[in-house]
């Protein structure tokens, strides 16, 4: 049986793969460890993406050449929009930071990268480029939400955040994303693993920066 295309591209990255799933950032947060600062600067930078990330399903919704698949975008971005926009808020009234705060604070380098990156792909207009992109921004983090040792931590804003990358909708919505790229157009893997390695070493240095003042 011949690899699939997605299992491929993973191949290829693994190192950085291996690096971002096993950060410090992840050992941290799991064993709920990280300290409420860290915890804070990371968040405020994760929810920069949400703009961005909305334009990037909505590219996907409009590039998706199956209804089906339309369908399935369609859900995932009700929940981006609905339940982890509200985990946001919760956390960040729990950390004790304000909106104003947040607004002050600028967007560190990979943050930039990311945000960059995700509309670079949805400008495109290419289905396998989109997916290579969601794929990682999911993918990756199903793989270490999964291996996160139980009990999860007491806090809500650790156990949520993991619980958020590892439920049944995520990891059927993960298959999809790898199922899609995996019956990508062999004229469009070349675009496609140029921004699936992108994003995963951008996933390393957005966790690095969460450790950086």
């Amino acid at each position: 049986m011949s690899e699939r295309f997605s299992e491929i591209l993973r191949r290829e990255c693994a190192a950085d793969w291996t690096a971002a799933t096993g950060h410090r950032f992840v050992t941290d947060l799991c064993d709920g460890s990280i300290a409420d600062a860290t915890m804070a600067a990371y968040l405020v930078q994760d929810h920069r993406f949400l703009d961005a990330f909305l334009t990037l399903l909505g590219a996907a919704i409009a590039s998706a050449d199956r209804f089906e698949s339309r369908l399935r975008f369609g859900r995932f971005a009700g929940m981006v929009s609905g339940e982890e926009n509200d985990y946001f808020l919760r956390a960040f009234a729990a950390l004790g930071v304000s909106e104003t705060q947040r607004a002050a604070i600028p967007d560190k380098p990979p943050t930039a990268g990311f945000q960059a990156l995700m509309r670079e792909a949805a400008a495109t207009r290419a289905y396998p480029a989109v997916l290579a992109v969601l794929a990682v921004a999911e993918g990756l983090y199903l793989d270490w939400a999964r291996r996160a040792p139980q009990p999860l931590p007491e806090n809500f804003v650790h156990a949520e955040w993991i619980t958020l990358h590892d439920n049944p909708f995520f990891r059927d919505f993960v298959a999809f994303l790898q199922a899609e790229l995996d019956r990508t157009d062999p004229a469009a893997a070349g675009q496609a693993r140029d921004f699936f390695r992108r994003a995963v070493r951008l996933e390393v240095e957005f966790f690095d920066a969460a450790y950086q003042p």
